[in-house]
């Protein structure tokens, strides 16, 4: 298999990391390295297949320079904004994992295992969207609900852990903690969120919107009906809550009017779909949590049953690792589906 130059901006941030990990798991073909950061990471070394690798400076002929073919984004949509369009100048494909491409409609938005087709339009910018973490974990398990009877309406619960608000997050977290044991909790500043998220949560991620919802909860509604390519009716409540690594959802799903769900059908499809699997023994309080997720690279799927009430709507509950499922491993995921289509050609 022809070996890749691959550039990741941001190298040295959690999702920089995570991108490094998942490429040496999946054996991904590499032929050179670039890590690219900001002049202030720039020196630093990053660690890939038991090689040091040392960060270059982020600038407009770094990509040029360095023949960079396949380019990560993981910086912050400011950066992506600013350099993306030099990498693809350069000649490389760009898998951006910020909200700054998303929504463009001539910029594909993917999840290979949901629209992988939809990679072929990478050509017309030279970008590929990588959609928000929460969005990521939900189609997972939608695509095949919406294949099984037809999706009507989508609620969403989201229990967002820390770290989607980057080492930054994980770090207030474990000093309010810290704080508490020793008493001290109310000395310590808050930061990366608005109030203490020790022993709290926070029904608030990303700014508000002018019709009551948040940025976060408008990603999700917004990415899905783009990745589903469906105008199905979303509503999304996103909550911080005191977990490291993992984000949980608590989804309802409302099919056509005419839909007699059954139960062991829901949980075949969902269980066959690739990366999803299905944890669900309630007597023996077996269902998909954090810690079972985390450092994987599987959506897990649990709690699923029929509405008390209604035959065609069922709920569930949804848990992944949102460093990895809803960003390092679906950017990995794109790539090499992008590999596989170029070669094809």
């Amino acid at each position: 298999m022809r070996k890749f130059n691959v550039a990741v901006v941001g190298a040295t941030g959690a999702v920089g990391e995570e991108l490094l990990r998942v490429m040496d798991a999946y054996d991904f073909p590499i032929n050179n390295i670039i890590p690219l950061a900001s002049a202030k990471s720039a020196g630093s070394t990053v660690e890939y297949k038991n090689k040091e690798y040392t960060v270059l400076e982020l600038t407009e002929t770094a990509f040029e320079e360095n023949d960079v073919e396949i380019a990560f984004f993981s910086a912050g949509g400011s950066i992506s904004a600013k350099f993306a369009k030099f990498a693809v100048e350069a000649g490389a494909v760009v898998i951006d994992n910020t909200s700054h491409f998303r929504m463009e409609p001539n910029i594909p938005l993917v999840v290979p295992e949901v629209n992988p087709d939809d990679i072929s339009k990478w050509k017309e910018t030279g970008i590929i969207a990588n959609p928000n973490c929460s969005t990521i974990q939900m189609v997972l398990s939608l695509k095949p609900l919406d294949e099984l009877y037809g999706i009507k309406r989508v609620d969403v619960s989201t229990y967002q852990a820390v770290s989607g608000a980057g080492k930054a997050g994980m770090e207030e977290l474990v000093k309010q903690m810290q704080a508490f044991f020793a008493f001290k909790l109310d000395e310590t500043k808050k930061e990366a969120f608005a109030h203490q998220i020790a022993l709290n949560v926070i029904p608030q991620i990303d700014v508000a919107q002018s019709n009551g919802f948040t940025k976060e909860e408008m990603k999700m509604i917004n990415e899905t009906q783009k990745i589903l390519h469906k105008q199905m009716q979303i509503a999304a409540t996103c909550v911080r809550v005191p977990v490291l690594r993992s984000h949980s959802e608590s989804i309802t799903v409302t099919f056509d009017d005419d839909v007699e769900v059954d139960i062991d059908k829901v949980k075949e499809v969902l269980g066959n779909f690739d990366n999803v699997d299905v944890i669900d023994d309630l007597e023996n309080n077996q269902y998909p949590m954090p810690i079972i997720s985390t450092d994987t690279d599987t959506t897990f799927v649990g709690r699923i049953r029929k509405d008390a009430y209604a035959d065609n709507i069922i709920h569930y509950f949804n848990v992944a690792d949102q460093v990895r499922v809803g960003a390092a491993t679906n950017s990995v995921r794109i790539a090499l589906k992008w590999i596989e289509m170029e070669n094809d050609i």
